[in-house]
């Protein structure tokens, strides 16, 4: 079957792998149909490497099941899926307890395990979830990162009639403030550097745009706000500097929490940093996609606001490419020669 492994970094292949087979008595084994490319698979391909060098990569995707293991009763040949792509021990007393996101051996499909930038992926039968026929597999292939977002507002206290600032317009970002609206957000500014990114986030429910190339973002926050701030920050970023500048945009009592991972040192300047004290902030920071019962309520929660056309993926498309394109895919996004969201696999 065709396939991506990672080998290193900047080492990305497109060749032949061995068909999955069924070899426990929990397994599914997959026809990947779409597949996306994740922020962090970026920064995994440009600097940090593979876990496990020669891996088929990939966590982001969904398909249609096409063999089953013996045990699994209670799915059929032909459904349409989506994956959740978390693995977790199931022993440790995180797991033990349904803090499933805390668990020290989590990992996804694509770390140590084969994942889903492959014709054929496998994976426990938990990690399956039915997708009505009104998701599309391109959608479907959203559910994991979506599912990304909602575990991080789910921490917070974000109420109908709040006001929400998100920082960085990428696939995570522009989630974030469809989700800022499905919860009820009475005002949402999206902030970003790209004028197309910004386009972007009004299509798809921002209120008002913040270019920080116009002026500091604190200040052009502070005037729409009327120097009081907002309710709510989320650092979809995954900079260094906006991992510090967020502190800057909440209201006294307001919260952040933090969904970009910036895989920088961060250097907080004192004028940030006060913020945390002198405004009294919750921060949260938060991980993963799960809870218990796994997979949790955050994949519950996109699989029916995708039903009911709440939530709007297709927009964040940018490219549709075949599989074999990935080595070149991953070049052209780190030459940062053109704007990419999200990247489809179309397998």
């Amino acid at each position: 079957m065709e396939s991506l492994c990672l080998y290193g970094a900047r080492d990305l292949r497109y060749e032949e792998s061995a068909e999955p087979t069924i070899e426990h008595n929990d397994e599914v084994i997959i026809r990947v149909k779409r597949a996306g490319i994740c922020g962090s698979d970026i920064s995994r391909y440009k600097k940090l490497g593979p876990l496990t060098p020669g891996n088929i990569w990939g966590h982001e995707y969904a398909g249609e099941v096409v063999e089953i293991a013996d045990n699994v009763t209670d799915l059929s040949l032909g459904a349409r899926v989506a994956v959740c792509p978390a693995l977790y021990c199931g022993k440790c007393d995180y797991c033990r307890s349904g803090y499933i996101a805390a668990c020290p051996d989590l990992l996804v499909t694509g770390a140590k395990v084969p994942g889903g930038f492959a014709t054929y992926v496998k994976v426990p039968r938990e990690n399956v979830i039915s997708i009505p026929d009104s998701i599309s597999f391109e959608e479907a292939a959203f559910v994991e990162p979506s599912a990304v977002v909602v575990h991080g507002l789910f921490k917070t206290s974000l109420k109908p009639g709040d006001s929400v600032a998100v920082m960085g317009c990428g696939t995570i970002g522009l989630l974030a403030i469809q989700w800022a609206k499905i919860f009820g957000a009475e005002k949402v500014y999206a902030i970003d550097i790209e004028e197309e990114k910004l386009t972007l986030a009004k299509q798809v429910g921002a209120d008002i745009l913040v270019n920080p190339r116009d002026g500091s973002t604190f200040e052009q926050i502070m005037t729409f706000t009327k120097g009081y701030g907002v309710d709510l920050a989320v650092e979809a970023a995954g900079s260094a500097a906006t991992s510090a500048q967020i502190f800057a945009l909440p209201k006294k009592g307001g919260e952040v929490v933090f969904l970009g991972i910036p895989y920088s040192d961060v250097s907080i300047e004192r004028f940030y940093f006060e913020k945390i004290v002198r405004q009294e902030l919750k921060i949260f920071g938060s991980w993963n996609a799960v809870s218990a019962p796994f997979p949790g309520r955050e994949f519950l929660a996109t699989i029916n606001s995708m039903s009911n056309k709440q939530l709007q993926v297709k927009p964040l498309i940018s490219h549709r490419v075949p599989l074999k394109m990935g080595p070149e895919i991953f070049e052209r996004i780190i030459g940062r020669d053109e704007m990419f969201t999200k990247v489809m696999f179309t397998l």
